[in-house]
């Protein structure tokens, strides 16, 4: 059995789209899927900054699960 580093855990992709008034965004999946994410709904890991650290094109972790609407982030890892 081999160890798996928290990082592991997580799928990769980037921010495209981020609207800091409303503290949505969407997140594009290494396989082209589109996946929103709502601040309020999510848990954001690796930043001191919060969601300051937030940005289009920046690199992220995420996590997905399922809300009423379909599928949506639902933890945010950023490598800083």
């Amino acid at each position: 059995m081999t160890a798996t580093t928290p990082d592991e855990r997580f799928y990769r992709g980037t921010i495209i789209r981020w609207h800091p008034g409303s503290r949505t965004g969407w997140i594009r999946t290494a396989k082209g899927r589109e996946v929103p994410f709502a601040t309020r709904d999510l848990q954001l890991l690796g930043s001191a900054r919060g969601i300051g650290a937030l940005r289009e094109g920046l690199m992220v972790g995420f996590d997905l699960g399922r809300a009423s609407s379909g599928l949506c982030v639902t933890a945010i890892r950023v490598y800083e």
